[in-house]
């Protein structure tokens, strides 16, 4: 078997009802550290953009209630099994509690997916871009949804 040519990247962006140390996203924040370790470990995981999201010094928007999260995964059927079918669909299900609509409150959508070379990592402004593509144009495939995806073979 020979290695993929493409890795599916992701990138979100949640907008928090509150700052992180409010009681009221408590749940969420703890649950952060276990979801992550469960991502790392998932089928079909590749790789993961590590940043203390709880600092507000590193965070990737200037609005320090967006949370920005980013990954890479073997393919579009690993990462959704990781959302829809682990621990992190119950911490997505609840996530109208902790956040408000990404694209009312930053012009942007929540989520964006889109194919890379194997072995590449994304950049956060790589992200952005991808982000502000899928806000302008709908899904292509420079960036794409679960709903509508496209395959590597569209780049």
């Amino acid at each position: 078997m020979t290695a993929a040519r493409f890795h599916l990247a992701q990138a979100n962006i949640a907008y928090m009802r509150a700052s992180q140390d409010d009681p009221l996203l408590a749940d969420f924040v703890a649950a952060l550290d276990r979801i992550n370790e469960l991502a790392d470990v998932s089928p079909g995981f590749v790789w993961r953009y590590i940043t203390d999201s709880r600092d507000p010094a590193q965070r990737e928007f200037d609005d320090t209630l967006v949370l920005f999260n980013m990954s890479v995964w073997e393919s579009v059927d690993a990462l959704h099994a990781f959302t829809y079918r682990t621990d992190h669909a119950g911490i997505f299900a609840k996530r109208r509690k902790w956040f408000e609509e990404a694209l009312i409150k930053t012009g942007l959508p929540a989520f964006v997916l889109w194919w890379i070379p194997a072995g590449e990592r994304p950049t956060v402004a790589e992200a952005k871009v991808r982000l502000k593509l899928l806000a302008d144009r709908g899904p292509t495939p420079d960036g794409f949804t679960f709903k509508q995806r496209f395959e590597p073979a569209a780049r």
